[in-house]
């Protein structure tokens, strides 16, 4: 059971962060400028440097789901940009994720986390099913742990922890305003942090097994 009152709490932090923008939008620029930059990932580095690596993603997707105003780009993004995977055409193909194309279903820190696994443990090649195996693998570690750590995978229930009440930002302009005015974007930057950090680990716990 997720300790829903820590959560409120850590969400409030958020709601009062302040955000050094600047440093955020430029980071970005980069990216869209010079794409996602290639990795080598060296295992014995990234298992050293577990927890710095772990803050650095949690952070990195709070920051730019605030910038994006995408829980699913903010996830996404974070795991792509330290694992070196895909592009922004990537990123550009998850803006109806938020919510399950707003609909309510799949939180977004869901299905970003679950693109950049896909990425990291898949192939381009489709009659590869023991990557396509081994993605999936990746999905049944990272989801229950997702749920575990928040209460829930359903964008509604875990509005309900944030808000107390289920927003529903996508059905009028008159809930967006509301949501923003409850500081929706900063408050739900939390969930992406979770959940990347999360698939971060699976991503890091995959390289102890060689």
């Amino acid at each position: 059971m997720a300790e829903h009152e820590l959560l409120k709490a850590r969400a409030q932090e958020l709601a009062e962060r302040e955000w050094d923008m600047e440093a955020i939008i430029a980071r970005y620029r980069r990216m869209a400028e010079e794409g996602i930059p290639r990795k080598v990932l060296n295992p014995d580095e990234i298992l050293a440097n577990r927890e710095q690596i772990l803050d650095r993603v949690q952070r990195r997707a709070e920051e730019y789901n605030f910038l994006a105003r995408n829980c699913a780009k903010g996830t996404a993004l974070a795991l792509l940009e330290e694992f070196g995977l895909g592009n922004l055409e990537i990123i550009q193909a998850l803006s109806p994720f938020p919510g399950f194309g707003g609909t309510g279903w799949m939180c977004g820190a869901v299905t970003g986390g679950l693109i950049a696994l896909g990425l990291y443990f898949g192939s381009r090649d489709v009659l590869n099913y023991d990557a396509t195996g081994a993605a999936i693998r990746a999905a049944r570690e990272f989801m229950p742990r997702f749920k575990a750590a928040t209460g829930s995978v359903l964008c509604p229930e875990l509005q309900e922890v944030l808000f107390g009440r289920y927003m529903d930002p996508a059905a009028s302009p008159e809930n967006m305003a509301a949501f923003a005015e409850a500081k929706g974007f900063e408050k739900c930057s939390l969930l992406p942090g979770i959940g990347a950090r999360i698939a971060a680990e699976v991503i890091i716990e995959s390289m102890k097994k060689g």
